[in-house]
């Protein structure tokens, strides 16, 4: 047996997965040290501007709207169209409070149904392990941006580090898979998310698809507290003229 049939998920499997993990998933993020501040700060790094009307920006993999809360941090006033292939999760998006101009989709990535550009910016959480063809759906993405609009992905990758790997596993190990077991009563989608992780691009690897997508001026960082090396900011921009 495979490792992925071993411990992952197929893809199109996963939304499901989270469909059903949907009514918990606030409560087991909230629980890990730095996750909503380290997607403002993926957020802020877009370098979006405050105070422009009419900026249009999309969260590309909403899951509940920890993302989409993100964007509207850095970029309060800014319209966001948030989408989301799991249908729970939308459901726990929709049922926050919002403010005027945020929108959710129910679509995956690979159809984008009822999502128009363009937008001046996206940000991507933790989506491109999940997807289908993760170039392919860059390239997607990408002719949803102006020219000169910007992509960040938030993103696990510790394929290039022995130390990211080495914390990775001992961090699923000892907290994530027993927290999500305890919680949930099933650990599947736990063991899913490390197996992801690890079978995942590398960073180098990683910035290349964005290269590969069209992306231009790719450039990264990483996170403070122990996700340093393990979660990371990468930034791309959609050329003003295609290459």
């Amino acid at each position: 047996m495979s490792a992925m049939a071993k411990d992952g998920l197929p893809r199109g499997r996963v939304p499901a997965a989270f469909d059903t993990e949907a009514r918990w998933y606030d409560r087991l993020v909230g629980a890990n040290p730095g996750y909503h501040d380290h997607l403002r700060l993926s957020a802020r790094r877009l370098g979006l501007p405050e105070g422009v009307p009419g900026l249009r920006l999309l969260d590309a993999g909403c899951g509940t709207g920890a993302s989409t809360a993100a964007l509207l941090s850095a970029v309060p006033g800014a319209r966001v169209i948030a989408f989301d292939a799991s249908a729970e999760m939308l459901a726990r998006a929709r049922a926050k409070e919002w403010p005027d101009g945020v929108e959710f989709v129910h679509t995956p990535v690979e159809e984008l149904s009822g999502i128009r550009g363009p937008f001046d910016a996206i940000l991507a959480a933790y989506l491109l392990r999940n997807v289908t063809e993760p170039t392919r759906q860059l390239r997607r993405l990408r002719g949803l941006l102006r020219p000169g609009g910007r992509i960040v992905v938030h993103e696990y990758s510790v394929r290039d580090s022995r130390r990211a790997r080495w914390v990775w596993n001992a961090v699923c190990a000892g907290v994530i898979i027993p927290l999500g077991k305890v919680t949930t009563g099933d650990a599947t989608l736990y063991r899913h998310l490390r197996r992801s992780v690890l079978e995942f691009d590398g960073l180098a690897a990683l910035c290349h698809r964005l290269s590969d997508a069209g992306f231009t001026d790719v450039r990264t960082a990483s996170m403070p507290g122990w996700q340093r090396g393990v979660v990371h900011t990468v930034l791309g921009t959609n050329p003003k003229e295609d290459p």
